[in-house]
């Protein structure tokens, strides 16, 4: 994987990790105010899917080694 590649997947990942927390303080403000537990519902699936997407970006730029 190119130099460039791979910078580019780790800024992605860094966002992602931001926006991944950025959801993790709405839904803890969301259920510190009672807010509808199906708006939470919601935002931890959002929250997931970001949790996933990063996930894949990371196993892109450490590769899986067998020993």
């Amino acid at each position: 994987m190119a130099d460039q590649e791979q910078a580019e997947i780790r800024l992605m990942a860094a966002r992602l990790r931001q926006e991944h927390e950025d959801y993790d303080t709405a839904i803890n403000a969301m259920i510190a105010t009672g807010c509808d537990a199906l708006r939470i519902q919601r935002m931890k699936k959002k929250k997931l899917v970001i949790k996933d997407k990063l996930t894949k970006l990371e196993d892109q730029i450490i590769p899986d080694i067998i020993a």
